[in-house]
């Protein structure tokens, strides 16, 4: 290699993206399984093992589908089954994502409201619902929230859109992304009535990409019957009939045993515990992030405290200064990875993932190697934001 040649950092790479995540080594070990046939019974009975350890996670006792596939094909699921052409969905602007939905919603023939707002901020409750009173001829089928929003680190308190929903006494079904908060941030599908949860298993499930599901109301599964959107490979009703209650074609036999071994380790921590960590690290980057912007330095994307997402955290910089240097100095030079920003945010923030498989150490270097990128790249910051978000952790570890 010649001297000028750049060689790739050394150590293990600290991946601080908000999806896909850490896979712990357990985890990694159960998917490399020999093939087994999916409908032997000993399949079978751990199949079902992984079934009911979802439903607990989603916190609900009703019906759940599962496909081959990312998020978003669990996006179209929950949208085939329950509309028909023509049929009114709004969605609740967050972000990219819930943007994102809204054009797959369009794409399949349905008539698509968007409840807007800052996207700093997030919605107002109010404005919910008055919209929902207003729809007196209930044209409104759906609504589309996102409960975590990856690309502003914007949460949306789901029990504030029921509450809203009840008090127009509004018929809308609830679908809800749940994508990067399932297993990270308190759900409870059936308390806070939500029709369909849309999840994925490549963030706090921490397993790979490739694999979806919806957990789905009595109220959903009736609206299903109903439905006239074509479908195939994700018809609830078709899946129904199936010995597998899911997966048209062949059943992804690896991911059940890393899914299996996920269920185990959320569980031998403890599901209020895991919330409980997530929210305590997720505070500590704050505290750094909040520290860093004295002097001009870059701020918390998200300026709604109340709104604060607690598995990922977008931090905007100064104006002038490219989020993209700050990504590629820790990457190049510190073998840190983080997450860009996406669509209309693209190089004005860049994203710190704290969900799935980390620890305090984990965040600590992540936080380290942005505040010394901050300082190679020029980036007006106070110094010692890392002290702060130890001072935070140290206090709180007793």
């Amino acid at each position: 290699m010649s001297a000028t040649a750049t060689s790739k950092p050394r150590g293990r790479l600290f991946f601080a993206n908000p999806g896909p995540t850490n896979i712990p080594d357990s985890i990694l070990h159960a998917i490399g399984h020999h093939a087994v046939d999916f409908h032997d019974p000993e399949f079978m009975k751990m199949y079902d093992e992984c079934w009911e350890g979802v439903l607990r996670v989603m916190k609900t006792t009703q019906h759940m589908f599962m496909y081959t596939g990312s998020g978003h094909a669990a996006w179209e699921a929950s949208l085939v089954n329950v509309l028909s052409p023509g049929d009114t969905m709004l969605i609740l602007e967050t972000g990219n994502f819930s943007e994102s939905w809204g054009r797959m919603a369009l794409d399949l023939g349905l008539n698509v409201r968007t409840l807007g707002c800052d996207w700093r901020m997030g919605i107002d409750m109010a404005a919910l619902k008055a919209l929902l009173e207003a729809d007196t001829a209930h044209e409104i089928k759906a609504i589309g929230a996102v409960h975590n929003e990856t690309s502003t680190g914007m949460f949306l308190p789901l029990d504030e859109v029921r509450a809203a929903l009840d008090a127009a006494k509004h018929p809308a079904l609830l679908l809800v992304d749940t994508i990067s908060s399932l297993g990270c941030i308190d759900l409870r599908m059936d308390e806070w009535g939500i029709d369909v949860v849309v999840g994925g298993s490549q963030k706090g499930l921490m397993l790979p990409t490739g694999m979806a599901f919806t957990g789905v109301s009595d109220k959903a599964m009736e609206a299903s019957r109903n439905s006239k959107l074509a479908k195939h490979y994700f018809s609830w009703q078709v899946m129904s009939a199936r010995k597998q209650r899911s997966f048209i074609g062949t059943v992804p036999t690896n991911q059940f045993y890393g899914l299996r071994e996920s269920i185990r380790l959320i569980e031998e921590e403890g599901l209020e515990n895991v919330f409980a960590r997530h929210a305590r690290l997720a505070e500590a980057v704050r505290r750094c992030v909040r520290h860093w912007s004295g002097n001009n330095g870059p701020q918390l994307f998200c300026a709604n405290p109340s709104r604060e997402s607690n598995s990922v955290t977008a931090v905007l910089m100064p104006e002038g200064h490219d989020a993209e240097a700050i990504r590629s100095t820790t990457k190049n030079r510190f073998n840190v990875s983080l997450g860009a920003g996406l669509a209309k945010l693209n190089g004005k923030v860049f994203r710190i993932g704290h969900l799935g498989d980390l620890n305090e150490p984990m965040i600590l270097g992540t936080l380290a190697s942005i505040e010394m990128a901050l300082k190679m790249n020029n980036v007006p910051h106070a110094p010692g934001g890392v002290d702060a978000a130890m001072e935070y952790l140290a206090a709180v570890a007793g």
